[in-house]
């Protein structure tokens, strides 16, 4: 048990790879994508609410609806940030940032469950859940392991 939280908070964060390189490469895309999908939030005049996510924004609410989207997108920005600092500098703490990611995503979904919204469709946000979360468990894993060739 000591070995995985050594691992997952080092004693020293650098960027050391102690794993699998795949996880990083990975999670650099995955950092990229955050930042994107964060700017889309942030700048888009609908804040994707309308846009993206498939919400009638015809509706009572609708300029607080945007500023919840945008407010989202600036908090997801801060992440993506850490996100970025971390892929491409920290690389130690990629495995940790894999069980952030794990958490949120869960977190998301169950929010998603618990207070369910209504949409015209199911937002590309739905469906990457479904991939991100075994894709956080995997990578996970396989930055506790070594490839090593025979």
């Amino acid at each position: 048990m000591k070995f995985f939280f050594e691992f997952l908070l080092p004693p020293v964060v650098d960027n050391t790879i102690r794993g699998m390189r795949f996880p990083v490469y990975l999670f650099m895309a995955i950092a990229i994508v955050s930042a994107v999908r964060s700017a889309i939030h942030l700048l888009a005049a609908d804040g994707g609410a309308g846009s993206i996510a498939g919400m009638d924004l015809s509706v009572a609410g609708a300029p607080e609806i945007i500023f919840s989207f945008a407010l989202w997108g600036s908090a997801q920005l801060i992440y993506a940030f850490i996100q970025l600092v971390v892929a491409f500098r920290y690389r130690s703490l990629v495995p940790f940032m894999y069980v952030l990611l794990f958490v949120e995503t869960a977190l998301r979904m169950l929010v998603g469950h618990m207070k369910p919204a209504t949409f015209l469709h199911t937002p590309p946000g739905a469906y990457a859940n479904y991939v991100t979360l075994p894709v956080a468990a995997l990578m996970l894993i396989l930055s506790f392991t070594t490839w090593r060739r025979t």
